[in-house]
C-alpha cells in the first residue's frame, strides 16, 4: 500500500481499533486457482505476538480455505471511514481555485500465513466470541446457547476456522493532512454541517490538530 508518510499511521492500537470498528474485512488469497477476495468478519487479539491474531470462519463449501490450508499468503484490507471530498470546502478555492475533489478515508492492511482450522472446540469458542463482541451492545443480546444444541452442532460442521498470525500491519489516514489548516477546518465543518460523514470530520478535525501540535 502506497503510504506518504503525512498519511501513515503505524500506533497499533489506532490499527487495532479501526478493525473492532469496522470489523468486515476482505480476505485476499492468490493460490492456485488465481486471487480469491471475500468479505468476512474478524476478530483481532493483542495474545503477546507483536502485532496480534486475526480469527474468523468460512463456510466449507467455500473453496478459499483450503488455498488456506495449503499454506497461502493471505492479505485482508479493513475499510475505515471514508468520504468524497469537495474542493468547494477549501478556503483555497477562493483564494487560487487550484484546487481539486478528493477521497479520505481510513484504512488498515494486514499480512501473514494463516492456518485452517476444523477442531469443534475452536470453532464455538470463536463463534461465541464474534457472537458476544457484536450482540453485547444489545439490550438483550442473542446467545449461541439460545439455539437447540443440535442445531449448533450442525452449523459448526458446516464451517471452518481461519486463524492469522499478523506479520505485517499498515495503517493509512488520509483525512486532509496535506491540506492547510484553513482547508482541513472547512472539511471539517463541510463534512458536519452537510451531515455527510461525522466520523471522517471527527478524523479531520483530530489529525489536524495533531499536525498543529
Amino acid at each position: 500500500m502506497y503510504q506518504p508518510p503525512h498519511f501513515r499511521e503505524d500506533d497499533l492500537d489506532t490499527q487495532h481499533a479501526l478493525i473492532r470498528a469496522h470489523p468486515l474485512g476482505l480476505l485476499i488469497t492468490a493460490g492456485a486457482g488465481g486471487l480469491v477476495a471475500n468479505p468476512v468478519p474478524f476478530l483481532v487479539e493483542r495474545d503477546g505476538t507483536p502485532f496480534g491474531t486475526l480469527r474468523a470462519h468460512l463456510a466449507r463449501a467455500n473453496p478459499q480455505w483450503r488455498e488456506i490450508g495449503a499454506g497461502a499468503e493471505v492479505l485482508v484490507v479493513f475499510q475505515g471511514a471514508e468520504s468524497y471530498i469537495t474542493p468547494s470546502w477549501y478556503r483555497t478555492k477562493a483564494e487560487t481555485g487550484k484546487v481539486v475533489p478528493t477521497w479520505n478515508y481510513a484504512i488498515v492492511q494486514v499480512r501473514g500465513r494463516a492456518r485452517a482450522v476444523e477442531d469443534a472446540a475452536w470453532l464455538r469458542a470463536q463463534i461465541e466470541a464474534l457472537t458476544n463482541e457484536h450482540e453485547g451492545r444489545r439490550a438483550e443480546p442473542w446467545h449461541v446457547t439460545d439455539a437447540p444444541e443440535p442445531f449448533i452442532a450442525a452449523q459448526l460442521r458446516a464451517i471452518v476456522g481461519i486463524e492469522i498470525a499478523i506479520e505485517a500491519i499498515k495503517g493509512k489516514w488520509k483525512v486532509s493532512q496535506n491540506r492547510p489548516a484553513a482547508d482541513r477546518e472547512g472539511v471539517a465543518r463541510g463534512l458536519a454541517g452537510e451531515g455527510l460523514d461525522p466520523d471522517m470530520a471527527e478524523l479531520v478535525a483530530r489529525y489536524g490538530a495533531r499536525q498543529a501540535g
